[in-house]
């Protein structure tokens, strides 16, 4: 029995939102209460002074690819100010890298280089890359992960010349002479798969429990993951070895539906640390390199409206098939015109549920950035989780004001949501951008950049929420996604024993110093997984 003490605990239990001392027995809360109870708790119980600290439920990131983040750790971070840095970094890394070997990056956001050439539709190309190395192939992920970067070491080794066609969903982008830039959107970076470096189940398992004491200190205890079916065998892997630290909702890839469908396999099978989640399905792009579904075209592009994955039927019967089983589905959706189709696909697949005695699934869509006004409300009517990431807007602010225009009032909503009665799970998305939820909180109730802009009350500030709407999205709102309720979200006898210790209080400090909150201890099933020095 544990007994924690000396805290000012805040519990998200409506009942009795706040605290002083908690009794932990096993993986369970056994009580919460004031300061008496320390005089209630048996003499032998282990006690942990929390010296005045704040206590709060775990935290869970409701969309991540802990896969990627974990391998990402190791690759060159472009996520730098001008290209000139970007391409320095690289050289920097081809310098210590033996000639031959690939060279992989992830974070550049073309939008936010003022060095960028004006030849190449706005991207860089990949002669850039070549006069920073030509001995190395190199692959280099935009931000969003919806656009690759690569030199002309790596086109050779993938076979893509000017006569390599556009697979279906994606685009290799050209020159005025027809060669190819180096810049493949969408599907087209699957075609730099099969020659990068290959990385085993044993090698994903290591790098995800490297990466778990970093999520540990950021006071994540849970995550909701979205790669693919290498990621879950290596969770798997780190689950049956004991080697889990973190509670993990896994999605299904919607290329394995027809098998998961064939197995019977359900959300929720699985136990309280490693569990089936939701189908995943992409409706269209992203907003970085313009791929995302819009009605009308982004600005001064008039003939660019996105790349529109399927239409609604499509994706209707893809719910149907998943709802025959117990499977709920997640869909990326980013434009207008996108959420709009999923959300005609979730009216019919809701209807159809009903109609053959189904539960009603907790469906998601996952980004939920912008949206039509015809469709502001239907999440709520349709009881469809709003799966979002405050730390996009502050990212993607100037970009969505520079291709969206007056369209980004109702963009990266999440205040309009929670008003009209939908329910919000924050994430991060991560690698896109960092998992640290301590930047999705100041992102969600300020609207403003690290750097205190735009002062002073931040992009589109009516849609800033309050913290405890803020800290019920990433503890309450993904513990529902996940169905997982009863157990987990918030600090109560009989839920598990996940918290987190911080030295100051999110509720009571400035806004700008939850840049720089981290935890000081992480409890994970009655047991700290991490204390600060």
């Amino acid at each position: 029995m544990k007994l924690l003490y000396n805290a000012r605990i805040y519990t998200l239990d409506r009942s009795a939102p706040r605290a002083e001392a908690l009794v932990i027995e096993g993986e369970r809360i056994l009580a919460v209460g004031g300061a008496d109870l320390i005089d209630q708790v048996d003499a032998r119980a282990e006690k942990h002074d929390l010296g005045g600290g704040t206590v709060l439920p775990g935290l869970t990131d409701a969309h991540m690819h802990v896969h990627q983040y974990a391998l990402g750790l190791k690759k060159v971070d472009c996520e730098t100010a001008t290209l000139a840095a970007c391409l320095e970094r690289v050289g920097e890394r081809a310098l210590a890298t033996p000639p031959g070997q690939w060279i992989l990056g992830h974070g550049w956001a073309q939008n936010d280089w003022p060095d960028l050439p004006s030849e190449g539709e706005g991207f860089p190309t990949a002669a850039e890359l070549d006069a920073a190395t030509s001995d190395h192939p190199v692959y280099l992920t935009a931000k969003s992960l919806h656009a690759g970067w690569i030199n002309s070491a790596a086109m050779r080794l993938a076979g893509i010349s000017s006569s390599t066609a556009d697979p279906v969903d994606g685009r290799i982008l050209h020159d005025a002479a027809g060669a190819p830039t180096g810049i493949l959107l969408e599907a087209a970076m699957g075609l730099v798969n099969g020659a990068l470096p290959q990385y085993t189940v044993a090698d994903v398992a290591d790098a995800v429990e490297r990466a778990q004491p970093l999520l540990w200190q950021m006071g994540l205890t849970g995550l909701h993951d979205f790669d693919q079916r290498t990621c879950f065998m290596a969770l798997q892997t780190l689950h049956q070895s004991g080697r889990l630290g973190l509670r993990v909702t896994k999605s299904v890839p919607v290329d394995l539906l027809p098998h998961a469908h064939a197995l019977g396999l359900r959300s929720g099978f699985g136990d309280d640390l490693l569990r089936i989640g939701s189908v995943k399905v992409f409706m269209d792009g992203a907003l970085g390199p313009r791929t995302a579904a819009m009605f009308q075209p982004y600005l001064n592009e008039p003939e660019n409206r996105g790349i529109l994955n399927m239409d609604g039927e499509a994706l209707f019967e893809i719910g149907c098939q998943a709802a025959e089983v117990g499977l709920s589905v997640a869909v990326h959706a980013i434009g207008d015109r996108a959420n709009h189709e999923v959300l005609n696909a979730f009216e019919q697949l809701r209807t159809h549920e009903h109609e053959l005695g189904l539960p009603a699934l907790r469906h998601r869509i996952e980004h939920v950035q912008v949206l039509h006004p015809v469709d502001r409300p239907r999440l709520a009517a349709l009881k469809i989780i709003a799966s979002m990431q405050p730390i996009h807007a502050i990212s993607d602010m100037s970009a969505a004001d520079r291709f969206w225009g007056k369209r980004s009032r109702y963009a990266y909503a999440w205040k309009t949501q929670r008003n009209h009665g939908a329910r919000l799970a924050f994430g991060s998305d991560a690698p896109v951008e960092s998992p640290n939820p301590f930047w999705g909180l100041h992102a969600a109730v300020t609207r403003r950049r690290p750097d205190g802009t735009p002062a002073p009350e931040g992009w589109y500030p009516a849609e800033r929420v309050t913290m405890r709407t803020a800290l019920e999205a990433y503890t309450v709102g993904p513990a529902y996604a996940a169905g997982v309720e009863d157990r987990l979200g918030r600090l109560k006898p009989g839920l598990l024993a996940d918290l987190v210790v911080l030295r100051k209080d999110p509720f009571t400090c400035p806004s700008d110093d939850l840049l720089s909150l981290a935890s000081s201890a992480t409890m994970l099933s009655g047991e700290w997984v991490w204390q600060a020095p």
